[in-house]
Formats: structure tokens, C-alpha cells, sequence
């Protein structure tokens, strides 16, 4: 199933017309017409708002799966939510990658370093 095929399902399973769910991602009937034909495909902020509308998972509305939600561990979710890449511990317990090679204490802290720097410099 594609993403056009699983949009026209869900609107339809919601009992929503091609309006009422236009109007809900703020998005014209035309356009919303065109991603349910496979005509266009949705930017990845349109995508979102489907997948929040909805209450499924991104990987379902674009058919890397059938399961139509994930639903994760609480915990897990507060880590993913508050993920801190200074946090040293982080780095200790999980093998960060880049490249498929594991990201040092050091490349860690360099890249951190750039991104406060960049910060700075588009905040001055």
C-alpha cells in the first residue's frame, strides 16, 4: 500500500471528506486529491500532520509497515523526547554512530562545540 492508498483509507475509515481533512492539515482539496491518486507525494510537514492526526506511526503512512502505530515504552519515550547529546553518559552507554563508525568522547564534544558556535553566530 502507498502513501496516497493509505490517506484515502484513513479519511475514509474517519468517515471524513476530501474537504473536512484538507481543512484539518490546512492543505487544499486539490492537493489532498492529488497525494490520495499518486499524482504528488506530501512534504514531510504535511506527512506529520497526518501521521498526528491519525495516531500513526510515519513508517505506516509511507509502507514500511502494516502496523498502523508504535507504541513505546514510557521510558523510552522520555529518553527519545529529552535526548541530550552533552550528557556524557550517553555517549557511555550507547554507540552513537556516524558513518557506521562509532562516534568518540571527542568527535562528540567537537561537534557540540560547532553546533553552540553556529548558535551564537545566527542568534548575534
Amino acid at each position: 500500500m502507498n502513501i496516497g492508498s493509505r490517506l484515502a483509507f484513513l479519511r475514509d475509515q474517519r468517515g471524513l471528506t476530501q474537504e473536512e481533512l484538507a481543512t484539518s492539515l490546512g492543505i487544499s482539496r486539490a492537493a489532498l486529491s492529488h497525494y490520495e491518486k499518486n499524482r504528488r507525494e506530501p512534504d514531510t510537514e504535511t506527512l506529520g500532520k497526518v501521521a498526528d492526526l491519525f495516531q500513526v506511526s510515519l513508517d505506516y503512512l509511507v509502507g514500511r509497515t502494516h502496523q498502523s502505530s508504535v507504541t513505546l515504552d514510557p521510558e523510552v519515550r522520555q529518553f527519545t523526547d529529552e535526548l541530550e547529546l552533552a550528557d556524557v553518559e550517553l555517549l557511555e552507554r550507547f554507540a552513537l554512530t556516524i558513518d557506521g563508525r562509532k562516534l568518540t568522547a571527542e568527535e562528540a564534544r567537537r561537534f557540540i562545540a560547532f553546533v553552540r558556535a553556529e548558535r551564537n553566530m545566527s542568534n548575534s
